[in-house]
Parts: structure tokens; sequence; C-alpha cells
């Protein structure tokens, strides 16, 4: 098969399940999301498993080219001005062109409720973030460990649902109109107050 083409209907389909949630991603409505004719996704996605897997692969991808942007712009961030920074340059990145993906993947933690299988393939990258977030508070200097990292992580993950609605009294009460703010204050949180 047509890996471009693959890549293309991936890509819809994950565009179309942020927009219309998991009702709304049916074969036909990847088709004229993709701009091709009928029955193709049918073609490369003969299951409407087959098509959520294709979601959460195209997904995990683009996780992937996010994570590896940030391991190649350089050093992980030496202090905490530098990881608020990090921080709240990735909660801008939810609300705007990373958008879709955050939206296609909060869908799909919905469908895994109910396919085992669903979970076991997000699994991993949900656990990653932890693991992530907790290396970047020991880079930063900041005091670390499990518990550090949890909340941090679980704070930022909170933060994205709210950040996806945009609804600007609630954005205004959790801090979300300010993301660099926010990110300051988390970590303020989260490690003490002028921690280094």
């Amino acid at each position: 098969m047509n890996q471009d083409r693959r890549d293309r209907l991936g890509d819809a389909a994950v565009s179309v399940l942020a927009e219309a949630g998991g009702r709304g991603l049916t074969h036909r409505a990847v088709d004229a999301a993709a701009g091709v004719p009928p029955g193709t996704a049918k073609n490369y996605f003969p299951s409407r498993d087959a098509l959520l897997r294709a979601v959460a692969e195209r997904c995990l991808e683009q996780y992937r080219e996010l994570a590896g942007a940030l391991a190649s712009a350089g050093p992980p961030p030496s202090d905490r001005a530098g990881l608020a920074a990090l921080l709240a340059g990735l909660l801008r990145n939810v609300a705007g062109p990373g958008r879709p993906r955050m939206a296609a993947y909060l869908e799909l933690q919905a469908e895994a409720g109910r396919r085992p299988w669903l979970a076991g393939l997000l699994d991993p990258f949900g656990a990653a973030d932890f693991a992530l977030y907790g290396r970047l508070l020991a880079d930063a200097g900041l005091p670390s460990g499990p518990g550090r990292a949890r909340t941090l992580t679980l704070a930022l993950h909170g933060a994205i649902p709210h950040l996806l609605a945009g609804s600007p009294a609630t954005l205004a009460a959790a801090g979300l109109d300010d993301l660099d703010g926010f990110a300051r204050d988390l970590l303020d949180h989260v490690c003490g107050e002028g921690a280094s």
C-alpha cells in the first residue's frame, strides 16, 4: 500500500477525531477530510478498531516528533526560569499547533477505557511523561523525585482539557490565561518557592 496515502489518511483521521469526536470518526468522514475517493480509508483501515489504531499511531508519531524537536533544540533547561519557559511553550503548543493531536489523544483515552488493546498502545507514552518531567526537574537543579514528577505531570495533563476548551472564565480561574505565570507558579508549588 502507498505509505504517503496511508499517512495522509492517518492525519485526516486525527483531524476528524479531534473535530468530531469518537462518534464522528467514520471511514466516510476520513475519506472526505483526506480528499480521497469514497472507500479509500476502508481499504487501508478495514475496521473501526483499525481506524482508531491509525489515529493512535499518528498521534504517537507526532508525540515522538515533538520530543525529538525538544531534544535537538539543545541541552535541557538548567535552571528554574528555563524550565518554566519550556513548560509554558509546551502548553502554548497544546493550545495552538498541537491542538488537533491533543484533542484526538483525549478522545483516544476515552476510547481506551472501553478497548484494552488501545490502552496498551497508549500506556507507554503516558507513563513516559512522568520520567521525562522528573528528568527535567533534576536537570534544572530543582528538587525532584517521583512524587514531584507525578505532581508536575498530572498538573500539566490536567491543564490540557481546559486549554482545549478555551473557556475564558475557567482559564482565568486556573491561571491558564497567563501560561508563563502558570508555569512559574506550578514549579513554585511542586518544588517550593525559590527552591533551586
